[in-house]
């Protein structure tokens, strides 16, 4: 079976530039890949627009499909409290696995990956243990649970169908503790190239005694700001330039069956009639949650808001499954993915994407403050019944985990999460979260405020 026995070669050629790193792409000899994993040293005065430069070329090959690309600033943090059962989870059957095998939340099941992402996990774990005295072994699962979070977190994107001839690169900032430098030797082991960014300071000695990565000298250490990595931001740079170059042709439109609300003062705009907000819930989608068995263990809703795929829906809709089959209203495919490109477990949001053209909701950016009584819409699939539309009135505002809510009384039921909350302008003004069981008609949502700034970038 290809790739079966797959090794890693390190550093064949010479890398001087982040230029160099960014053109760089390894070969691979029977299942045998050349990496690269360097260390760039120091900031020299133009650090923040050559690292602008590689995010620029790297990102649009990405969208070509020449290669897969992430820069994080830094790595996460500990497991989150609501999570660490599901990566216990993890390492448990890795360990019942011999050490072989491991599938987490975002790797894929079928293949060789799950058995090459195991053996590398147990090589890092090893290397870890041969460093460092007094390993016990309640640290050394800590360590690789963490290892195992990190991954889906940061670099899952990357092996996602995964492919060793592919050119695979990670870019990360200022790493300087041991876990992290060997969280870095982890993704080598995969084929992914790595680069870490030290422009504030470099990496303890004794890891340099590792001799594991090269280095590039760019200068002196010093504070460097350089801006957080948002791959949409250079398709909507590509997508401008190029309106930019094409002169658009007049359009005489002979009939519009529906208009998108805009922004602006609502005294401007006409309230819809019911039938016609209706209409909106062609733009709100039905999710079924998959298990690792492709079983559906749950269904959810959610909301375009970006039309080159992009939905909105709830972070518990979407931390629960293994991949996503996404249902459209007047279009007879299913849609399977299991991209999740964003998500706030504290806000209950989440993005996930779909290989679709979409027609997004309008999002309201509060040209009129909201006020009880004010009429509102729910559309979602209660109970899995596709795209139900219910009415009723904003009851209230409420603070949820210093989250602002919206409290409605329209109709919801399981599945209703990651619906739309509409005004009757046709605008989100919420995006529905949770219902109280043991009250009638006692609903949340989300304020919009939180979603403009959720999805800032993908609309």
């Amino acid at each position: 079976m290809e790739y079966e026995n797959f090794t890693t070669r390190y550093n064949v050629m010479d890398v001087f530039s982040l230029e160099a790193f960014t053109n760089i792409k390894g070969g691979v000899n029977r299942e045998c890949k050349d990496v690269y994993f360097m260390r760039a040293v120091g900031a020299g005065k133009s650090l923040s627009e050559d690292v602008r430069k590689m995010d620029r070329t790297l990102t649009e090959r990405m969208f070509a499909g020449q290669c897969r690309y992430n820069r994080v600033n830094e790595l996460p943090g500990a497991v989150p409290m609501e999570q660490i059962q599901t990566y216990t989870d993890f390492y448990n059957n890795w360990v019942d696995s011999g050490r072989t095998k491991a599938v987490l939340r975002r790797t894929e099941t079928a293949g060789e990956f799950p058995k090459v992402l195991g053996t590398s996990f147990a090589r890092v774990v090893n290397m870890l243990k041969n460093e460092s005295e007094n390993i016990s072994e309640s640290i050394e699962k800590n360590f690789a649970v963490k290892l195992m979070y990190w991954f889906d977190e940061t670099a899952a994107v990357l092996t996602t169908h995964w492919n060793p001839k592919l050119s695979m690169k990670f870019v990360v900032h200022n790493v300087r503790k041991r876990q992290e430098y060997l969280f870095c030797y982890l993704l080598t082991q995969l084929g992914i190239d790595v680069l870490m960014l030290q422009s504030k300071l470099d990496i303890e000695e004794p890891l340099k005694q590792l001799q594991l990565s090269k280095t590039i000298v760019l200068g002196s250490f010093t504070e460097c700001e350089i801006s957080k990595y948002c791959a949409e931001e250079y398709r909507s740079e590509k997508a401008a330039q190029k309106t930019e170059r094409i002169q658009p042709k007049p359009v005489v439109l002979q009939s519009v069956q529906r208009v998108q609300p805009k922004a602006g003062n609502n005294s401007e705009k006409k309230e819809l009639e019911f039938e016609e907000l209706a209409l909106l819930a062609a733009s709100v989608v039905m999710i079924a949650i998959h298990d690792e068995k492709g079983e559906v263990i749950g269904t959810g809703s959610g909301i375009m808001i970006g039309k080159d795929g992009y939905i909105l829906t709830n972070n518990h809709v979407a931390s629960g499954g293994r991949f996503y089959s996404v249902r459209i209203e007047d279009d007879e495919a299913v849609y399977q993915t299991d991209e999740v490109i964003k998500y706030n477990p504290v806000l209950d949001l989440a993005i996930i994407r779909i290989d679709r053209q979409l027609k997004p909701l309008y999002v309201y950016h509060g040209e009129k403050k909201l006020v009880r009584g004010q009429k509102v819409v729910a559309i979602g699939s209660p109970l899995g019944l596709f795209n139900s539309v219910s009415d009723g009135i904003i009851s209230g505002f409420r603070k949820i985990d210093d989250v602002d809510m919206i409290q409605f009384t329209a109709p919801i039921s399981h599945g209703s999460s990651g619906g739309a909350v509409l005004n009757m302008y046709g605008e989100v003004i919420g995006i529905s979260t949770a219902g109280i069981d043991s009250g009638q008609n006692i609903n949340l949502a989300v304020r919009y405020e939180f979603i403009n700034d959720f999805i800032r970038g993908f609309v």
